[in-house]
């Protein structure tokens, strides 16, 4: 990418009023590769100081919802607004100060390389930068990782971080719909996508300094991000997704019935096993059943590509000003 583009850096912020201002200042204006720098603050239903002090510690625009409706919602409008002020590169950041804008220029050379579409912050990369975190949030964060590797042939080492710089061409790709949280989601859309994903090693903060969480506790953001990851996986991996359910399904009620059939050659009964019978041909209908659903939602998934190419193709000429 050559010299002379706009980067936005996108703050989405729900009661940071102790944290932003810092964050803004420490925000380097002048970047190499970088003609123009502005930070854009979302700010989701603030109740305290956040949008005075961020005005006052120099953010260039300031976006706020009415009321709070998650992270989620918060970052997908902020990646339009950022669109809209003529974002070449979008850098999303955290406004508790658990990352630091300085590694900003390390987060989106591999962009101004043209080596990467989006590029994500990794703490888990390197032994030296991991930082100090409850026990329970390492192995979340890990086992999340894991799962989406799987289901992906992917070989990321963090897919929860939120510190993440987007290419103007990932920030149009990009379709979201989760509330609470957005950051597995949208690795697997744009990786679907064609994007270019690389990782950066930073040092980050283990503990939150801010007020504002996805959800109270930990067990709420699994149980919520599983959803996510899930639902995107249903979507964007249906035949995967319905198939290996359908198969799984037809294969136990297959098995069990082969071994009933077996025995009622050996011993020439089945009871006390009678009601197997009839669990066994439930299981065999629903697999069945679950296999067409899988090549009918595979079938659909092709219309669903079709339109996000209708729905990007407006993006652009919105965002080009056309």
């Amino acid at each position: 990418m050559p010299a002379g583009k706009k980067l936005v850096v996108l703050i989405p912020a729900f009661n940071e009023q102790d944290t932003i201002a810092q964050v803004i200042k420490k925000i380097p204006r002048k970047v190499t590769g970088i003609a123009k720098v502005q930070v854009l603050v979302l700010d989701d239903g603030s109740t305290d100081a956040t949008v005075k002090r961020a005005k006052a510690a120099g953010a260039d625009k300031i976006v706020s919802h009415n009321t709070n409706k998650g992270l989620g919602i918060a970052f997908k409008t902020g990646l339009n607004s950022a669109l809209e002020m003529g974002a070449d590169i979008t850098v999303n950041i955290d406004a508790d100060g658990q990352f630091n804008p300085l590694d900003i220029p390390m987060l989106i050379d591999p962009i101004l390389k043209n080596r990467a579409d989006v590029v994500t912050c990794s703490r888990f990369k390197l032994k030296s930068l991991e930082p100090r975190m409850p026990f329970i949030k390492k192995f979340g964060n890990r086992l999340f990782t894991k799962i989406i590797n799987l289901f992906t042939g992917s070989k990321f080492t963090d897919t929860q971080c939120g510190f993440r710089a987007y290419s103007r061409e990932a920030a149009l790709r990009a379709n979201l719909f989760a509330r609470f949280t957005y950051t597995q989601e949208v690795l697997i859309d744009l990786m679907q996508k064609g994007m270019r994903i690389e990782e950066v090693a930073c040092r980050v903060k283990g503990q939150r300094e801010g007020q504002s969480k996805v959800v109270k506790h930990w067990y709420g953001y699994g149980i919520r991000a599983a959803i996510i990851v899930l639902r995107t996986l249903r979507d964007y991996r249906p035949l995967q997704f319905f198939g290996s359910i359908g198969l799984f399904l037809f294969l136990l009620g297959g098995i069990s019935a082969f071994i009933l059939w077996a025995r009622l050659l050996l011993i020439h009964k089945i009871s006390p096993y009678t009601w197997v019978v009839y669990a066994d041909v439930v299981l065999i209908v629903l697999g069945f059943l679950m296999m067409v659903l899988a090549l009918i939602a595979d079938m659909l998934d092709r219309q669903r590509k079709i339109q996000e190419e209708t729905l990007y193709r407006l993006r652009k000429r919105e965002a080009e000003g056309g």
